[in-house]
């Protein structure tokens, strides 16, 4: 029938209306900005930079590797690499960056940069009020404003978050293994050499006929 389409579209408005006066669940608005709707857990905006630990500079787990920079489709993010290692939140000795910044008045949120990342560094924020009056350095973001911590990315993403956590123990567990069984081959190695006698000369050969 024409226009059944317009008035299915009516009647769920009007059962909507009067619903909303003695069923929360058919109050489909909120008074915003006073009230504020929780964002669903896929929900992405702009990205930040995961930190673990308690320094956010120590702590973060990207180490310039600048991939992520070269992957995004509208140029958006630019990194220097430091000259040198500084020890992370752990005292591990890694290259840290010295300018990561991300332009998020260019940025288009596609998330390429999450996807490119073999560090688990980088990931999609859910803020997205940002208005600002200056619209050159007030939506240029520096790695201070984008570090945020490991807590905070469960708080926003805790399926996912957890999935990496669980991943990259995983990984360390492994690394850990390897380490350690390289460590004790050297050992075995290093005690043969030092239980063979240094004086021994090597066996006399026959005499040839």
């Amino acid at each position: 029938m024409l226009g059944e389409g317009i008035i299915k579209g009516m009647v769920e408005t009007a059962r909507n209306f009067v619903g909303s006066y003695h069923d929360p669940e058919r109050l489909v608005t909120v008074e915003y900005p006073e009230q504020r709707v929780p964002p669903k857990e896929n929900a992405r905006n702009f990205p930040f930079l995961v930190y673990d630990g308690e320094d956010p500079m120590k702590g973060l787990r990207c180490v310039a590797c600048q991939i992520c920079e070269k992957e995004c489709p509208p140029k958006c993010i630019y990194i220097i690499k430091d000259s040198v290692k500084k020890p992370d939140y752990m005292g591990k000795m890694q290259i840290q960056p010295k300018v990561f910044d991300i332009d998020v008045s260019v940025c288009m949120s596609c998330q390429i940069c999450v996807e490119v990342c073999p560090f688990e560094a980088i990931k999609m924020d859910t803020k997205f009020e940002l208005a600002t009056e200056d619209r050159f350095q007030g939506l240029l973001l520096n790695k201070q404003q984008l570090a945020k911590s490991n807590q905070y990315y469960h708080k926003i993403h805790s399926t996912e978050a957890t999935e990496v956590d669980e991943r990259l123990e995983a990984e360390k567990v492994k690394a850990d293994a390897k380490a350690q069984a390289d460590a004790e081959a050297k050992a075995a190695a290093a005690t043969a050499a030092t239980t063979a006698s240094p004086g021994t000369s090597p066996p006399e050969r026959a005499p040839s006929k």
